[in-house]
């Protein structure tokens, strides 16, 4: 019977074919693509449309590159534990969204660049753009690996497969995936994976409304359960979930995703107006509203389903993040193909993120470590070193899922890695963008000293979490279950221990209740905001920037927040009055870089 605990059923083999065929097929748009592009004049005319892609493509990209198996999977079980203030990153997705199209977006436009580290060495030095490259380097391992780690446990939870060998199956075929050249047609594959997602989220509440009477009954036992008391006003920086942690926190930190990492600002760049690219982000707004709001409400349908018999407490599974697969296998197995819908929409998103992020670590590291040594390597050899550097990635990413493992809820986890590490280079692009008087010293050392109160802080809440009191975890229940405490039937990796609500080491240190206990949010503002106070302080002190003349052009100007229709007159000249060569679409792009030799390509190898 639904929701009253126990094992349930695995795929059957219709599961295995919808599985494998849209896998398949998402596989094969990429290949396709690929392999037509190649016979086209320049395949960045496909990708990048020649900076002429309009705002709705784009903006489901954008939506898209965030919804990984990661979304699927963690957002539910959120709202399934803790209730449904996650909803409320709705507000910060508006926030975020105005702050990166007024402010990020015509920057990065009016001065030609698709990398957005080109930026740092432009403001600052080349030093400092190598650091910002390495911190994106080692906050996208970390973030990748978790990204394979999310559908790899939909997979252990729903075919019992031994999580190990689902964890290496996946890398391998992302990395075969990203070498043979499906990242062409990314932006594709993205709406692709963005409309299997929605699917799996609708499909889930569908049935759960038929089960339980009625969409009116999942919200009222919700309610009851005490899931819908989203608007939790306590000040306290130490809770987990607060309205100004979500809406503060979570602005700044989403604002840290959108604005400065490579992946998300080389798709609004790719735009044929500063409308457009502005109109974008906007749209994506909208997209993220629907993602979150139906992924809210699918953790909602699975508290109505499991009020009486929580999984986790029964035993029927060892981790959160396993609570939605078992939810699907529980309530769509009579209707095969659904569970398979499922998992392929977890891991189909994988397979589109972890390649472009492959790529993207390939791209950076031989762009700004390999090229200015090495400056006489051929195509050829750049192209066997692309894919050994695929592999190293690949296998570094496969690593890094195992550190996924024992990191807890892998959607904190994977915000608490981009609060840590974007939020000190967050703030060294503010310092140069609206602080003329800031020099190479202070943003170096204010970022320096922004990394290092991030990354011990949140180092020392994965090793002391939070108490129960901070966290707020909602009371669940075993009493409806047919059995409790049962023996869990899945198969997990050698590492992985049975997770418990809010895990304690038997000795905490005096700072493990405050300093510990900050709330995951704040990591992104905390170091934003420790960055610019110690840059500019570190500036004055050095004698600030004694350059004579500074490019108007890499800071913030008024003219940026007009709105639309007062902005498109400076359209023409943003667009068409620059340099072919200073705007010519891929050359410089380092996530698309491996794929794209092209003419422009060859002629700057050459140059090497």
């Amino acid at each position: 019977m639904v929701g009253t605990g126990g094992p349930v059923a695995s795929f059957s083999v219709w599961d295995y074919v919808v599985f494998a065929g849209t896998i398949v097929g998402a596989a094969g748009v990429g290949l396709f693509t690929a392999i037509r592009s190649r016979k086209e004049t320049s395949s960045a005319e496909f990708l990048l449309g020649g900076r002429q892609m309009t705002a709705v493509p784009v903006a489901m990209s954008l939506t898209a590159s965030f919804m990984s198996g990661i979304t699927v999977i963690g957002t539910p079980a959120e709202a399934y534990r803790f209730g449904a203030a996650f909803w409320l990153f709705g507000f910060s997705y508006a926030i975020m969204s105005a702050i990166t199209a007024e402010i990020f977006v015509p920057l990065f436009y009016r001065l030609g660049i698709t990398s957005a580290y080109e930026y740092l060495e432009l403001r600052f030095s080349r030093p400092i753009r190598i650091i910002g490259t390495s911190m994106y380097i080692v906050q996208t391992a970390l973030y990748t690996g978790m990204v394979i780690y999310a559908p790899a446990l939909a997979l252990n939870q729903i075919t019992g497969l031994n999580l190990w060998g689902v964890l290496v199956a996946t890398g391998a075929v992302c990395i075969v995936y990203c070498t043979l050249g499906g990242l062409k047609a990314v932006i594709w594959t993205d709406v692709l994976q963005m409309v299997i997602m929605l699917v799996g989220f609708v499909a889930v509440i569908a049935r759960g409304a038929v089960l339980q009477g009625g969409l009116t009954k999942i919200w009222e036992d919700a309610g009851k359960g005490g899931r819908l008391e989203a608007f939790d006003f306590d000040p306290d920086p130490l809770k987990r979930h607060t309205f100004w942690s979500i809406v503060i926190g979570g602005s700044i930190m989403w604002t840290s995703i959108y604005a400065i990492n490579q992946s998300q600002v080389q798709r609004y760049i790719s735009c044929k107006t500063l409308r457009q690219a502005k109109m974008s982000l906007y749209v994506n707004m909208v997209g993220l509203w629907v993602t979150v709001s139906l992924a809210v409400f699918s953790g909602l349908t699975m508290y109505s389903i499991y009020k009486n018999c929580d999984p986790l407490k029964n035993g029927d599974i060892n981790n959160p993040d396993q609570l939605l697969p078992y939810l699907v296998m529980d309530i769509l197995a009579i209707y095969p193909g659904i569970p398979g819908l499922f998992v392929a929409a977890a891991y189909s998103g994988t397979l589109s993120t972890v390649s472009s992020s492959i790529n993207a670590l390939v791209a950076v590291t031989v762009e700004d470590f390999i090229f200015p040594v090495c400056k006489n390597l051929t195509e050829r050899q750049v192209s066997w070193m692309n894919m050994g550097l695929s592999v190293f990635f690949g296998a570094l990413c496969i690593g890094m899922a195992g550190v996924a493992s024992v990191m807890g809820s892998i959607l904190q986890a994977a915000l608490s890695i981009f609060g840590m590490i974007s939020g000190p280079l967050l703030g060294l692009y503010l310092l140069g963008m609206l602080f003329r008087t800031t020099n190479s010293i202070g943003g170096l050392v204010g970022m320096i000293i922004g990394l290092v109160l991030t990354l011990w802080v949140g180092i020392g809440g994965q090793i002391y979490p939070p108490t129960a009191e901070k966290t707020n975890p909602l009371e669940v229940s075993t009493a409806g279950c047919n059995s409790t405490m049962g023996q869990n039937y899945t198969t997990i990796a050698p590492w992985t221990s049975p997770v418990t609500l809010t895990p304690q080491p038997d000795v905490r240190p005096p700072l493990a209740d405050s300093w510990y206990s900050l709330s995951y949010l704040y990591f992104c503002l905390l170091g934003s905001l420790t960055t610019i106070v110690s840059g500019l302080l570190v500036s004055m002190i050095t004698g600030g920037c004694k350059q004579e003349k500074m490019n108007p052009d890499l800071f913030v100007k008024k003219s940026d927040l007009i709105c639309f229709s007062w902005c498109s007159k400076s359209e023409a000249s943003d667009v068409t009055e620059k340099d072919a060569a200073d705007f010519y679409m891929g050359a410089d792009n380092t996530a698309f870089k491996n794929f794209d030799m092209m003419s422009k390509d060859d002629e700057k190898a050459t140059k090497l």
